[in-house]
Parts: C-alpha cells; sequence; structure tokens
C-alpha cells in the first residue's frame, strides 16, 4: 500500500489527530488525545518516507536538511489546517513527525486560563514565561494572549518563532511576525534588532540559549512586555532554568534582573479527559516582593510555598489545580497522580478524596 502526504494529512484532520509520525519500519502513526496508535497498512520503506518528505519540503529545506540532519518548518494543507513540520535523519533513512496547529485562535474560556491572566498581560513591561513540556500547548496558550492584546490595545506586536505557528492578522494592532532561519539568522539576532523596531510587546517563540535570554530580559526590564517559553514545569524549575544557563560570575546580576523584570510564571501540562480530549492544568506565579527576594536570595525552592499562600493574587500550585480538575471530574485519579509535582503528596490527597489508587 502506498501512501500520499494528502490522504494522511486529511486522516488527521478528520480524526482530530494532533500529530503524524512518519518512520521507517512501522506504517503511520497518529497521536490521537494523547495515545499514539498506527493506521493500519504496510510499513513504510525508506524510499516511501523520503518520498513523502519531498513532497512537502522545499528544495531549499531540503539542502538544509542534508547540512543539518534535522530541520523545523511550517505550512498550510488546503484551507483546513496547518502543521509544525519536523524532519529528521534516523539510521540513514528521513523520518518525519507532522503537529496539527488549530485552525483557529482560541479564547481564554476555551482553555481554560483564569480570568486574572488577563490583568497580567496587560501590564505595560515586564516578563511573562509561558512553560511546560513539548506538546503541553504553549503555543497555543500564547496564540491566545497574543489575540487578546490584538484585539483589545493598540501598539506593535513582535514575534519571533521558528516555525510561525499561527497566523496573526493585524487588528487594533500593527502585528509583525519574524520566523528564525527565513527572516532572520536566530532569536537573539531578532530580539536585538527588534528593539529598533518601536515594539510594545515582544514574544520569543523559544528561550533556548543565554544569548536570547539575556536579550529577553534585557528587553523587558527595557520598557517592554515580552512573552517567553522554556521547556521547564514549575516557577521555581523555570527560575532556576534562566540562571543556570549563565556563567558563575554572572548570576548575581541575572538573579537582579530576573527579580526585578519578571511578572509571571504560567506552567502548563495537557491530561487526558475522562471521556476523551485533553484538558490544560496550570501553574500560576505571579511576582510579589517576597518573589522578588526569594530569586534575588538564591532561595527558589521557596517560592511554591508563596504560590500555596498567594490565593488571593490568583495563584495556584498544579498541584491543586489538578485537584480542581479531578473533584470536577474532568480528569482521572491516574491522571492526576501521573502529572503531579509531588506524587507522594498527591496520593495521599487523591486518597481522602475517595480515590482508588
Amino acid at each position: 500500500m502506498k501512501y500520499t502526504i494528502n490522504e494522511l494529512l486529511d486522516m488527521m484532520v478528520q480524526q482530530g489527530a494532533s500529530d503524524l509520525h512518519i518512520q521507517v519500519g512501522q506504517s503511520p502513526a497518529l497521536r490521537v488525545d494523547g495515545s499514539i496508535s498506527a493506521v493500519d497498512g504496510d510499513p513504510l520503506t525508506a524510499e516511501c518516507t523520503e518520498e513523502l518528505m519531498r513532497s512537502i519540503t522545499s528544495p531549499a529545506n531540503q539542502d538544509r536538511l542534508k547540512e543539518l540532519g534535522g530541520i523545523d518548518f511550517g505550512f498550510s494543507f488546503k484551507d483546513c489546517a496547518r502543521f509544525r513540520v519536523s524532519v529528521l535523519r534516523a539510521k540513514g533513512s528521513y523520518g518525519m513527525v507532522l503537529r496539527q496547529i488549530p485552525s483557529e485562535i482560541f479564547s481564554f474560556e476555551d482553555l481554560g486560563l483564569p480570568e486574572m491572566v488577563k490583568e497580567l498581560i496587560s501590564r505595560p513591561r515586564g516578563l511573562i514565561l509561558v512553560t511546560g513540556p513539548t506538546g503541553s500547548g504553549k503555543s497555543t496558550t500564547l496564540a491566545s494572549m497574543i489575540d487578546w492584546i490584538n484585539t483589545r490595545s493598540d501598539g506593535h506586536i513582535i514575534t519571533i518563532e521558528d516555525p510561525i505557528e499561527y497566523y496573526h492578522p493585524h487588528k487594533n494592532c500593527i502585528l509583525t511576525q519574524r520566523e528564525v532561519g527565513v527572516d532572520v539568522p536566530s532569536f537573539a539576532d531578532a530580539v536585538r534588532s527588534a528593539l529598533r523596531q518601536d515594539p510594545d510587546v515582544i514574544l520569543v517563540g523559544e528561550m533556548r540559549d543565554l544569548e536570547t535570554i539575556e536579550a529577553a530580559v534585557g528587553a523587558a526590564e527595557t520598557g517592554h512586555l515580552v512573552f517567553g517559553t522554556l521547556h521547564t514545569t514549575g516557577a521555581a524549575r523555570t527560575v532556576d532554568r534562566i540562571i543556570d544557563a549563565f556563567p558563575s560570575n554572572m548570576k548575581d546580576q541575572i538573579r537582579t534582573q530576573l527579580a526585578s523584570s519578571i511578572v509571571a510564571v504560567i506552567s502548563q501540562v495537557l491530561c487526558k479527559k475522562v471521556g476523551g480530549g485533553r484538558v490544560a492544568a496550570f501553574e500560576i506565579m505571579v511576582t510579589t516582593t517576597s518573589i522578588s527576594q526569594l530569586i534575588r536570595e538564591n532561595k527558589t525552592f521557596r517560592i511554591g510555598s508563596d504560590i500555596q499562600t498567594g490565593a488571593r493574587l490568583g495563584m495556584i500550585g498544579l498541584d491543586n489545580y489538578l485537584m480542581r480538575l479531578y473533584s470536577e471530574q474532568l480528569i482521572s485519579a491516574e491522571e492526576a497522580l501521573s502529572k503531579a509535582q509531588l506524587p507522594d503528596a498527591m496520593k495521599e490527597k487523591l486518597m481522602a478524596a475517595g480515590a482508588k489508587l
């Protein structure tokens, strides 16, 4: 059986799959509601995967693939979907993972984002970090935030992405979207040049190296609202990850900069819903005088305690949010336990609530 990329993408759209895996030695596989299953059919050969890759990869990207061994890009399929594509070489053959990007930008209500986040993203300056593991919906959350600002305020929004996922029209804001590797060489270069382009809001798609982190924190300090993402879970780990990116002689300086510039850390994980589908669980840290002091004094291990006592400011810990989803019968006890930051404590809470584990 021969597969065409159009047939596979149609299948993805019809089944609501988040990802399509194309690898030599097995038939194409779809991830639906967090679980992967292969489609019925023959295993893919190296010739098949290469043909599928070439059908959606431009000649320029094919040249980069030969040079680098892997590339990422975005592309639109008919009028029904956009995809983020990661092409790779493994055991000398080509493979691909395609992630479906929702065709519409979701509202805060659709995503379950707390109302108080609207107040955070209305701030005129500072650093807001959206964090979580790969595939946790960070891009979707950020797209919703950018769209909210674009609709309700005026100004210039610059997004720096690799690749561009959601396309934003100009609404009340002027919106400039730049793609790393296409429009600009790197995230750090794009952030530095953005400061000369009269921005009000800058979105840094990934704070993956010291240079980018330094540029993003600097932009937040100089009076811009900066959004960034990291592949971390939890506010304390996020702050530690940023500080650990710097050499020891710069750690005190970055602690001071972060303490004064960071507005909030929003961490999220995607959970399997009871009955199908997925729902996000959030941890929200809003920077207070106390939290700023903890960052400055290298006591980030205490941030969790401040989150627990900061409910009146809209803060919530991830495990408390998971318990809320469980009590609303949106997720199972097993799912809550698998996503918990403190599994032992979560197990006690779940059993006290009558869960059979």
